[in-house]
């Protein structure tokens, strides 16, 4: 029987074969991909033909497509919609790509091939976009340890499948906590819950398989019931499982992992002649140094607390007045937060909700790009991977630009959080290839879903991240969409947030979900002027892990993770009742891989351009303000559709004329007048 995996998909779009894949297909699919790949490589480091830009780089550009096309199915439902298979397939499938992979970039003759044609770069008469490509490639062979030799190159080849497989194994532990713990709420426990929370907790109780409500460990569960549950110890409750994820002891317990993938890093670095990981990492990323990381975050840092503290003791003073002694802690600030948010701006998340039904800020998202770029989107009807999971056509003009999936629900096959991903990204090398990309959330199911604002920027937050894929018009997949610096690829994703703001767009799109009346202008005024409220605590929450991560990383490695923790929040002066947004042993950004390892402050170091480019719209208030075309077009260009074919810096002066600095950001939070 043919794998449909490897078969040729005559399917709309080419969109995998949904409902023929069934899990015994990924391993042999697997395997035999890797064959391919394997050949494929020989024949590019084997050639005895002298090298060329065709025969060695392109070539390399291609030879994976096979298991690239596997594995983007396979890890896309393997975070969506994961099964104990799929998670058994991961723990084999991460170490033997860790081999691969360095098998690869230790192949000597082919990075004598590549390293000739580095060597020769200035008289092989690249384009622009070749020659970043054959930078990147050498750059790549280089920081994985190709110059290496002896036990040297064997010690960080073994060291690298380790840490795949300690990668998988923290993502893993963290899905099977938040999966298993839930909180049953009786008669009695509902006090001070919203009606729309309330349909949340049956629907998550149904899931369960109990009656009643339940709390699950879902953020968009969590948050609300500790801004609205009168039950104080509920609230705690609720709070510590949610922080102790990943820290409850037994086999789901993450710190030793956490400790072991720190001392491992570390060790990488040092074999390929770094002082520590943090130096290593952030070499090939818009900041360069810890010490220029550091120096944003305290920036920020300073007012930010301020902040923080002050909002903290009005907070306390409103619990004592409720008759409760002792400090604020973490779960108190929400709850008084709210109360307190409803109290000056006269705005109450269950007033606004109703408001913020999922499919009208789709719409919005999609209406928005339409403004912008010219982007229209047609609901398609093709078999998916999850019956929760939409499919949307995106054509420009009439011509197919991408396809566009969307599986906005929370479930316990679904890891937590949300994230962007490409089932196919785009190029024209060996075809005109158009994107498939998929946005995935975790808002409640509701009839119908109900937002949070907190949500919805979520949602246009991701569906950036998706116009980054969708708009991308480069010729080499390699640097295609997303694939740019770290510290740059989240500009386009919180850029596209400041849409959600526009008032022109929630007074089109924010209608009642009974009535279908607008919000009122006047409710609609105190949202948008509640934008910055409580920002002391999200700037803190996020900083905070932002400088943990940092300094796990630069210097030695700690023994003690945990211990590391403590000091340095010490150290920054944390405000007692708020925490880290990922606490250590729930740090997937960090700990599921290395994507965002030292560079969690890469959110940061873009909002910090988000600002200043969305400065450059309001700058144009007189021709279109938001949605000036002239502006669009620039973006577009500079921006959406150059991938990292050019330096980030490169790209964004382009775009602004010049680098910003981080008063835009401060005003935007509201941290400066």
């Amino acid at each position: 029987m043919t794998n449909p995996l490897l078969s040729r998909w005559d399917t709309p779009f080419q969109l995998p074969p949904f409902a023929d894949i069934s899990d015994d297909d990924f391993a042999p699919a697997f395997d035999a991909a890797m064959d391919e790949a394997r050949a494929n490589i020989a024949t590019i480091a084997d050639n005895p033909a002298a090298p060329t830009f065709a025969n060695t780089i392109e070539a390399l550009e291609l030879a994976e497509e096979s298991l690239s096309r596997v594995l983007s199915v396979f890890y896309n439902l393997a975070g969506a919609d994961s099964t104990e298979k799929r998670e058994e397939l991961q723990r084999d499938f991460s170490p033997k790509l860790a081999a691969y992979s360095s098998e690869i970039s230790m192949n000597e003759a082919l990075f004598r091939r590549v390293e000739t044609l580095w060597q020769k770069r200035d008289d092989l008469d690249l384009t622009d976009e070749q020659a970043r490509v054959l930078m990147l490639h050498r750059r790549g062979f280089v920081r994985a340890g190709a110059q290496l030799q002896g036990a040297a190159r064997d010690r960080l080849k073994e060291v690298l499948e380790r840490l795949a497989v300690l990668g998988t194994q923290f993502s893993q532990n963290l899905l099977a906590d938040e999966r298993d713990w839930f909180m049953e709420l009786g008669p009695d426990d509902l006090d001070g819950l919203p009606d729309f929370l309330l349909d949340a907790a049956k629907g998550a109780a149904t899931e369960k398989g109990v009656e009643g409500h339940v709390i699950t460990l879902s953020r968009s569960l969590i948050t609300p019931f500790l801004q609205f549950s009168t039950r104080r110890d509920l609230r705690q409750k609720a709070y510590e499982a949610f922080v102790a994820r990943g820290a409850n002891g037994g086999e789901s317990d993450n710190r030793a992992i956490a400790a072991e993938t720190l001392a491992l890093r570390q060790e990488r670095a040092e074999l390929l002649g770094y002082r520590d990981f943090a130096s290593y990492k952030l070499e090939t990323e818009m900041a360069k140094t810890p010490e220029a990381v550091r120096d944003l975050l305290m920036q920020v840092w300073e007012p930010a607390k301020a902040a923080a503290n002050r909002d903290a003791e009005i907070l306390a003073d409103m619990m004592h007045a409720d008759g409760i002694n002792g400090g604020l802690e973490a779960w108190d600030w929400r709850y008084y937060s709210e109360k307190r948010r409803k109290a000056e701006h006269d705005l109450d998340e269950a007033e606004i909700k109703p408001y913020l039904q999922l499919d009208r800020m789709i719409e919005a998202a999609f209406d928005s790009a339409n403004r912008l770029f010219g982007l229209e989107f047609t609901p398609l009807d093709v078999p998916l991977y999850h019956e929760d999971a939409r499919a949307w056509e995106v054509t420009r003009g009439g011509k197919h630009v991408a396809v566009f999936i969307g599986d906005y629900f929370a479930r316990g096959s679904k890891r937590s959080g949300a994230w962007c991903s490409a089932m196919r990204s785009q190029r024209k090398l060996g075809g005109d290839v158009r994107p498939i990309v998929v946005n995935v959330c975790n808002f409640t199911k509701g009839d119908p879903a109900l937002l949070s604002f907190d949500d919805a920027r979520t949602l246009f937050h991701e569906f950036g991240h998706a116009l980054h894929q969708m708009l991308s018009d480069v010729t080499y997949e390699s640097v295609s969409g997303t694939s740019v610096a770290q510290d740059f690829v989240e500009l386009p994703s919180q850029l596209y947030e400041h849409w959600l703001e526009v008032p022109e767009v929630l007074q089109k799109f924010a209608t009642h979900a009974e009535t279908g009346a607008p919000m009122p202008a006047d409710l609609l005024k105190r949202m948008l002027a509640a934008g910055t409220y409580d920002m002391g605590f999200s700037t803190v929450e996020y900083v905070a892990s932002a400088l943990v991560d940092l300094e796990f990383h630069n210097g030695a490695a700690p023994a003690d993770p945990m211990a590391k923790q403590a000091e340095v929040l010490e150290g920054i002066g944390m405000p007692h009742a708020i925490r880290m947004r990922h606490a250590t042993p729930q740090f997937a950004h960090v700990f599921s891989g290395d994507g965002y390892s030292s560079a969690y402050y890469s959110y940061m170091w873009s909002e910090v351009m988000d600002a200043d480019a969305f400065d450059a719209f309001d700058a144009f208030e007189d021709a279109g303000g938001a949605f000036d075309p002239e502006m669009a077009k620039r973006l577009e260009t500079h921006i959406l559709s150059a991938g990292g074919s050019r330096d980030p810096e490169e790209l964004y002066t382009a775009f602004r004329g010049r680098m910003p600095g981080v008063k835009a950001l401060l005003k935007g939070r509201g941290l400066i007048p």
